[in-house]
């Protein structure tokens, strides 16, 4: 195991013997990293974290810390989990879970693999962002946000509490996004609106050309008919074929809860 003497890992962290620890870096007691993982200098690990393999931490993120929620119980301690294969550069924030009390344990922040977290963004307590997420410089997640697999989110955006960004949704830059993103779609704009289907996202996620088409053909009728949504739901299911993107794009909006953005 390679540490820095300056660095400083509570005896009780479980590191695997191929991490390597940077100068200044703080590990707390209860953190547990798996192997082949980067944490830069100056970084912070705290919290009931666990990590996954080859993830890096670069200069500064501060992972696993204090919730930023006046709810939490100040003698619990939150969870948060990390997957495999991500990246978090400098100075990213991801918060614990909070937990208000000892019945919570089914509360965590997570991260799946494969995601890039550039500067400055944050993921907030209780949030759920899945895999091959990118958040670019200073994006933010409030609190119990879930990001799907795959979305990317611009630099400066940021999500209100409890929204759900879709699966290979598009957040433009500077986005304030205060209602659900469906799946596929790009949405831009104070407020976010939804602009149409996330054409090139598809194309290298290796969506063909009928799946485009299908999504395309949704969009339409969703966002430029004169249809309310439970009427455009009905008239996607009568009129689009039968479809994994389909499938995916109707349980998102049947199950939104803070309705989706237009």
């Amino acid at each position: 195991m390679k540490i820095h003497p300056t660095a400083i890992v509570d005896p009780q962290a479980e590191l695997d013997e191929s991490v390597e620890v940077q100068a200044f870096a703080i590990i707390g007691p209860h953190v547990r990293i798996g192997a082949n993982t980067v944490v830069g200098p100056h970084c912070v690990l705290d919290g009931r974290t666990v990590i996954g393999e080859r993830n890096h931490f670069f200069s500064g993120a501060q992972i696993g810390i204090l919730s930023q929620d006046l709810k939490h119980r100040p003698d619990l301690i939150g969870r948060t989990t990390i997957g495999n294969d991500n990246l978090f550069r400098e100075h990213v924030t991801v918060s614990a879970c909070t937990l208000t009390s000892t019945d919570e344990e089914h509360r965590v922040t997570s991260i799946g693999n494969h995601c890039m977290f550039m500067a400055y963004s944050h993921v907030a307590h209780d949030c759920h962002v899945g895999d091959g997420v990118i958040m670019a410089n200073c994006a933010s997640l409030a609190g119990h946000v879930e990001v799907e697999d795959k979305a990317i989110l611009g630099g400066l955006s940021g999500v209100h509490q409890e929204c759900v960004v879709g699966r290979m949704a598009f957040v433009g830059g500077l986005s304030r996004v205060a209602r659900d993103v469906p799946p596929y779609m790009i949405v831009d704009g104070n407020p976010a609106r939804c602009c149409g289907p996330n054409s090139v996202g598809l194309k290298r996620n290796g969506l063909d050309a009928v799946q485009r088409a299908r999504i395309k053909a949704m969009y339409k009728i969703m966002f430029r008919s004169n249809l309310n949504t439970t009427q455009a739901v009905h008239e996607i299911e009568a009129t689009v074929e039968d479809s994994d993107e389909r499938t995916c794009f109707l349980e998102f909006v049947r199950r939104s809860l803070r309705g989706i953005t237009k």
